[in-house]
Parts: C-alpha cells; sequence; structure tokens
C-alpha cells in the first residue's frame, strides 16, 4: 500500500485510510482474555471485509498492578497473557483436554477481563508448555537466535519476573533482597544457578509471544491491513527497565527516585494526572547516542508497521514532579531530548513512521518539534465540542472535523475518552442539541445513532488517518468506556467483545468509506 499522492489536471488526491482501534485483550474467546489466536485472526478478516487498512492496538508489553498497558513491565517484552493456548496445542506442547478445562465462560454475560483469574488459569498451562519445550525444543534454532538476539533485555526481563513471583509481586526497589535489588552479581548468578528451569521458562514465553506474534502480524499484513502499534514514552516504575537501567533515570545518591513522570490538570482531571514513571537522565542518554532508545524503537519495529508515540508534548518538555508528591499539580516543565534524539534514532534506523499523539495544552515549541520531525498529529472529534457556550458551538474549534486538514490522524475518540454514544449521553440537553446539529441528526436520534454520525464525519474529513473504537462502530454505551484516566478500576481496560463482530457490521462500515473515497 502506498501514500504517493495522484494527480490529473482536474484535482491533486492524497490517499486517506481509516483504522480501528481494539487493543487484543478486548477480543472474544474462551480462555478470560483475547489472545493470538483464532479470534485474532478472525478479527483481522473482520477488518478486509469492512475496507479497513489500519488495525491500531495499544501497547503489547506485559502489564503489572492496575492492568495498564500504558505501565508494561517491560518496554521490550511481550504480554504472556496474549499467548493463545489453541496454538500451543496445535504445536504439541499442550493436551486438548487441559485446555478445555482451562477455558472460561462469561459470568452473567459481563465482557470484562478478570485480570486475575486469568493469570490464575493461564499462566499454569504456560508453564506446562514451555517445560515441554523446555524437554522437546529448547536447543532448536529458532529458539537459541531469539534468545541471542533479545539477550541485552530478555536475561534481565526472565530473572525480573522469576523475583517478583518469589516476591510475591511486591515492587524490587522496596521489598527485594537488596543485593539483588542493587543487581550484585554474586546475587544474579545465585539466582541463575537456583532458579535455572524458571529463567527458562520466561526466556520460553516470550518465544512463545514471539511466534504467534510474527504468524498473526504477517497474516494481518497479506489483507493488506497494516498494524499501529503503541509507544509510552516513560518506562514502568516497577519495571525491569528501571531494575536493569537504573543508571538512566534521575535517581539520588541512594539510587532512590527523585522525580516522576505526569502531566498538569487538563481536561481529564483537575489534579492532572501522575503517572509515577520515573524521569529519564536524558544527559546520560544523550552521551551514549540513546542506545537504549535505539533498541526499543528497533523492537518495536519489528512487531508493528507504525506506531503511535503516547505523550509526545515529552520529548520536547516533560512536567516533572517530585517523588512522593499525592498529585501532579506541583511540578515543572522540564526540556526534553527535543530533535536530538529523533535526529539519532533515524540514523541507526531510517525514517521513522510515527503518529504523535499531540493531546492537550501545547507550545509553540512542541508544535515546531512535531512539523520538523514531520509526525501526523491526532484530532479527537469529541473535543471539538468542549467549548460550547450559551447554546454557541465554536465552528473554528480545529477538533471539529470540517476543519481537519491532511495529514493529521483523526479519531471519534480514544482509549482514553468515552465512547460516542456514552459521551452524548452524558451532555446538558442543550449541548446535546448542539452536538445532533452539527452531526446533522435529528433530536430523536439515538446515542448509537449519533456515534455513526460522528463516524460519518471523521470519515469525511481530509484528515489522512481517521481511526474508530470498536465500541463506537458497535454504538456501545459508557459500559463499554476501556479506561478512565487518573482512576484505578477493575473496570479499567478490562472490556471485551461478546462475539465477533458481524458481516451485517463490516458491509456498512464498508459502504461508508467507499462513499468517501477511504
Amino acid at each position: 500500500m502506498s501514500d504517493t499522492t495522484v494527480q490529473n489536471p482536474m484535482y491533486e488526491y492524497r490517499p486517506r485510510y481509516a483504522g480501528i482501534l481494539l487493543h487484543l485483550t478486548s477480543l472474544p474467546g474462551p480462555y478470560g482474555i483475547g489472545d493470538l489466536g483464532k479470534e485474532a485472526h478472525s478479527f483481522a478478516d473482520f477488518l478486509e471485509n469492512a475496507g479497513v487498512k489500519l488495525w491500531q492496538i495499544l501497547p503489547l508489553g506485559p502489564t503489572g498492578y492496575g492492568n495498564s498497558p500504558y505501565a508494561a513491565r517491560s518496554s521490550f517484552a511481550g504480554n504472556e497473557l496474549l499467548i493463545s493456548p489453541d496454538i500451543l496445542v496445535r504445536e504439541g506442547l499442550l493436551e486438548e483436554a487441559e485446555v478445555s478445562q482451562a477455558g472460561q465462560t462469561k459470568e452473567n454475560g459481563i465482557n470484562r477481563v478478570d485480570f486475575g483469574l486469568t493469570e490464575k488459569v493461564k499462566y499454569p498451562l504456560l508453564k506446562k508448555a514451555a517445560r515441554r519445550f523446555a524437554v522437546k525444543g529448547s536447543n532448536n534454532s529458532g529458539f537459541k537466535t531469539f534468545c541471542s538476539k533479545e539477550s541485552h533485555w530478555l536475561d534481565d526481563y526472565a530473572i525480573f519476573q522469576v523475583m517478583c513471583e518469589k516476591y510475591y509481586d511486591a515492587r524490587w526497589h522496596t521489598v527485594w533482597d537488596k543485593a539483588i535489588s542493587k543487581r550484585e552479581k554474586e546475587a544474579l548468578d545465585k539466582i541463575n544457578r537456583e532458579y535455572t528451569a524458571e529463567v527458562l521458562d520466561w526466556k520460553i514465553f516470550q518465544y512463545f509471544f514471539e511466534c504467534q506474534w510474527q504468524e498473526l502480524k504477517a497474516y494481518v499484513n497479506s489483507k493488506g491491513i497494516r498494524i499501529i502499534g503503541d509507544i509510552p514514552i516513560f518506562a514502568s516504575q516497577d519495571s525491569a527497565d528501571s531494575w536493569s537501567r537504573i543508571d538512566l533515570f534521575k535517581t539520588d545518591k541512594s539510587g532512590n527516585y527523585t522525580f516522576v513522570s505526569g502531566v498538569p490538570p487538563d481536561y481529564f482531571s483537575a489534579t492532572g494526572q501522575l503517572w509515577g514513571n520515573p524521569v529519564y537522565d536524558w544527559d546520560k542518554m544523550k552521551a551514549d547516542g540513546y542506545s537504549w532508545w535505539v533498541d526499543r524503537i528497533k523492537r518495536l519495529l519489528s512487531q508493528v508497521d507504525l506506531f503511535r508515540i503516547d505523550h509526545f508534548r515529552g520529548f520536547d518538555e516533560y512536567w516533572s514532579i517530585p517523588a512522593g508528591n499525592p498529585t501532579a499539580e506541583h511540578g515543572t516543565w522540564e526540556k526534553g531530548p527535543g530533535v536530538d534524539l529523533f535526529n539519532a534514532l533515524e540514523k541507526k534506523l531510517g525514517k521513522l513512521p510515527v503518529l504523535a499523539e499531540d493531546l492537550g495544552f501545547l507550545t509553540e515549541s512542541v508544535i515546531k518539534l512535531r512539523n520538523d520531525l514531520g509526525f501526523p498529529g491526532m484530532k479527537v472529534c469529541q473535543f471539538g465540542f468542549e467549548d460550547m457556550k450559551n447554546g454557541v458551538l465554536d465552528a473554528r474549534h480545529l477538533f471539529l472535523p470540517h476543519n481537519y486538514s491532511y495529514p493529521w490522524v483523526a479519531y471519534s475518540g480514544t482509549h482514553d475518552n468515552n465512547t460516542a454514544a456514552g459521551w452524548y449521553v452524558s451532555m446538558k440537553n442543550e449541548d446535546r442539541q448542539l452536538a445532533a446539529s452539527y452531526l446533522n441528526c435529528a433530536e430523536s436520534t439515538t446515542p448509537s445513532g449519533i456515534a455513526w454520525a460522528m463516524i460519518r464525519a471523521v470519515v469525511s474529513s481530509h484528515a489522512q488517518y481517521a481511526i474508530f473504537p470498536m465500541q463506537d462502530l458497535l454504538g456501545l454505551g459508557a459500559e463499554a468506556r476501556f479506561n478512565i484516566p487518573s482512576t484505578c478500576t477493575s473496570d479499567n481496560w478490562s472490556w471485551r467483545l461478546c462475539e465477533m463482530p458481524d458481516e451485517k457490521l463490516a458491509k456498512k462500515f464498508a459502504d461508508l468509506l467507499k462513499l468517501f473515497s477511504r
């Protein structure tokens, strides 16, 4: 698929694409969570039938407390819970009876991931498969090559996960034995001796993930669909990254974090968002040519076709909050690496296929950074209605679809927004009337109808990319919201499809895309 411009004497046409946002955990299936198996391949079939050329997912890393993909246990590893038991059966590493006993059913029809239950069900299965693989095939060339190629993160990650199990998921910088948290060589050697099988398990899990992911990606790409990945700007405080490379973060003489990340108060939260991720020591990163970032992006590019950088503004300036503060209100803006980082990345990796998440308050300098790098920014349709006053809509608002230019990435909403139908229901009556009027809908239009009117408005815009959460195509309400920023509830990140969307929905969306040549 080419992004080339087509010209003729009468007009200039620039290609525009549509995509669906659905994280892999939200796929249906019998094991309590979406995975890389049959349903993922079926969803690719749905996207093909719907005329979609982009599938956007969230970060692929293994999640920790809170289950957020943006607070992964590793910036390099894949989420083991996404490994398909059915594929392991196909490969002779699990038996049908073992897998069928582990199948979960929807309790009372609720379509949510119970992460705790899923871990209890899937990890014993994965360990059985890993131990059998260790006997049958741990010496195969594919596994050996994978371990060698990824050793720069895989060795530390495997030890980290074994210690997480040993210390019952307690944080490495507060509870672990000091010799291990400080990574003393003798302590690490002892772990490798005493936990040889367990360390190998986690390496095999990652090999399972890699094989299954590459199989899925090849299938998706064969249908002319590109995968949009996602990368958080920061690494998690409780991660193999911070444990193995504490030198890359700002710390005091005792090795304690001195500052953490977040954003100041905005339209998502009146007290800001306290992410808690340690902030980078950019001077140290620059001194070695940003090698950690080069490795990180290289790994991501082996998994996806394009990628969205979460909180792009942080590369220009980032909100630095003294460690220990209860909210994100009291911080300072500090300079990020700017264009220097991306020049180093492109020197090593070539032109980067980046979409920049540039939401929030933007300064002239971050706009210049994005423009200088040529990265498309984001527009979220819901935000175009945020400044309605006294029954008047600001038609100049840059987030309204008629104002989108090329190249931008336009959304009805993101994983952090309410669904379009839920958003509409939550509005004041006079605001609903105004939104319906803009979207050319009657006041009696259902919330689901409003969602489709918003989809149509974004599809018809001039934005290069138009991407929609699967919940909006289904017309679902607030019960299907994926995440509420600055909260930590069991509903966050847990919504799932009850079943695969049908051919009727695919045709409806495909017809809309054809109507607007997207």
